[in-house]
């Protein structure tokens, strides 16, 4: 099993999880984040004053799925991802030793 996370453009958050449902992907979870990279925030206004946060919103996705599927996962992400600009995001992929659903103790990819 393999543990994708991914660090995307909120915009983007609808057309990956379409993507990723036509794929099988039972369940994600996501949360708001803030970070910073290589692209600059733009500049906001408050109350008439100008100024520069020193953070970008983003939405960080963490997706587990069976080996099989991980590359196609992968895929999704970065093509309904991509928009070409700098600050796309990032995809991390990890390596699952096991999973287990509390409620009737299934374990394995059977627990996803």
């Amino acid at each position: 099993m393999k543990k994708i996370e991914a660090i995307i453009r909120t915009s983007r958050f609808d057309q990956i999880h379409n993507c990723v449902s036509k794929l099988g992907v039972k369940f994600l979870s996501f949360s708001e984040i803030k970070g910073m990279g290589f692209e600059h925030a733009r500049l906001e206004m408050y109350r008439g004053v100008a100024y520069e946060p020193t953070y970008i919103p983003r939405t960080k996705l963490e997706i587990v799925v069976p080996d099989e599927i991980a590359p196609s996962v992968i895929q999704c992400i970065l093509s309904e991802g991509k928009t070409g600009e700098v600050g796309d995001g990032k995809i991390f992929v990890y390596d699952v030793l096991e999973a287990y659903r509390i409620r009737n103790n299934e374990t394995g990819e059977a627990a996803l």
